[in-house]
């Protein structure tokens, strides 16, 4: 599910932060271009790890409110959830366009989830994630419902501290890791998994036992925390997140809900996933600045503002809010910045389409550690107030 827009900055600026702009192979250098990060759906997700092996609830995805009607039959459950499919959080206090309240429905009656999807495909849902309009609809999920007896945290994530991935672990789940781990840090168990050995069975039980699972229950949960780790190899994943990993009243261990980040410079051996990118809730302008291989956020204040590094970005950006103005958008060049990337950069910036002329960003902010940058940025100003060196017949 998407993130806020600033959880969205939080995270590009985290993940630029931990990516080496340069690879050094011989004596040549390779130069590394950040790329836009991949968001799948639920449905997708789940489809993911149930395809390796991983339980999760029994689901249809359906496009149409007769498909959902007819999806909730074959299902055959004692209760159904339907899910409306979007990128966001808060599905379940949001509100269509069409009046129907809440993106998340449970019903025991299929006729009553044709009726649900009637007012819920082809409409706008609302949250608190979301633009004000909301984000159009166009496949919801018909799931099994389980009930839960028990919730827990599990994660598999790559920490660089450890060199590797981190098996990390709570019996309290369903709620917030980071509230669990500001008031009972004693909750949260890792186990550092050698990334050439593998995770061992050893490990799993011990985090299986950790996160409160007995008798048979154990095993079963150790072999889905297992088979959680062999797709995080498969897939090059950075993260995989399930919260609640819990257990039913009939003994079962499942997946209910999941959030998978990928290692974008693997796009070229994960070509299937990375197809499955869904673009069409992204701001055109962000598509716009993916075709250029630059990310682009937009903000609601009046300074444009772009950059080609992490460190500096966070700079520049605390610069403004210190000095009492507010960023007009993130747009981020990378490393390897072209003076053909700086020039579609500053044609972003400066023909936002929501925004009428008199509104559209006036200042800009240009942060910059690359000589080709600094140079593209002065070639954007009118002749008369580029430095001496720069006007110059001797450059290019």
């Amino acid at each position: 599910m998407a993130a806020p827009v600033g959880a969205q900055a939080r995270k590009l600026l985290r993940d630029l932060a931990l990516r080496p702009p340069l690879l050094a192979a011989r004596s040549q250098v390779v130069q590394l271009t950040s790329r836009r990060w991949l968001n799948l759906q639920e449905y997708q997700s789940k489809k993911l790890m149930s395809d390796n092996g991983v339980k999760v609830q029994r689901f249809f995805v359906a496009d149409t409110a007769s498909e959902a009607l007819e999806a909730a039959k074959r299902l055959n459950a004692k209760e159904i959830v339907l899910k409306a499919q979007i990128l966001a959080g808060g599905r379940g206090k949001g509100v269509f366009s069409s009046g129907l309240k809440g993106g998340v429905h449970l019903t025991k009656d299929p006729k009553v989830v044709g009726q649900l999807a009637k007012q819920m495909i082809g409409y706008n849902l609302a949250t608190k994630q979301t633009p004000k309009e909301g984000v159009k609809v166009k496949k919801v999920m018909v799931a099994e419902a389980l009930d839960i007896s028990r919730e827990t945290y599990l994660a598999i994530l790559m920490d660089r501290s450890c060199n590797g991935p981190v098996l990390v672990g709570s019996p309290q789940g369903g709620v917030d890791i980071e509230e669990v781990a500001a008031s009972n840090p004693e909750l949260i168990f890792k186990e550092q998994i050698d990334i050439i050995e593998g995770i061992k069975d050893s490990q799993a039980q011990q985090m299986a036992e950790n996160l409160g699972f007995l008798g048979p229950l154990k095993n079963q949960a150790a072999d889905q925390i297992k088979k959680l780790y062999n797709l995080f190899l498969k897939i090059d994943a950075t993260q995989v997140e399930v919260n609640p990993f819990g257990e039913t009243p009939e003994g079962q261990v499942v997946c209910f809900d999941a959030k998978i980040n990928f290692d974008d410079n693997a796009e070229f051996r994960q070509k299937d996933i990375f197809a499955m990118d869904d673009k069409s809730e992204n701001e055109p302008i962000e598509n716009e600045a993916a075709r250029y291989d630059l990310k682009y956020i937009g903000l609601d204040g009046n300074i444009a503002c772009f950059v080609n590094g992490a460190g500096l970005a966070m700079a520049t950006c605390d610069i403004i809010f210190l000095n009492g103005g507010k960023p007009a958008n993130f747009l981020d060049l990378g490393g390897g910045v072209k003076e053909s990337q700086v020039y579609q950069a500053f044609k972003l910036l400066t023909a936002d389409p929501k925004e009428p002329m008199s509104t559209r960003p006036r200042t800009f902010s240009v942060t910059a550690d690359s000589p080709s940058l600094q140079l593209s940025t002065w070639r954007m100003q009118p002749r008369k107030l580029w430095p001496a060196w720069l006007r110059s017949d001797a450059l290019p």
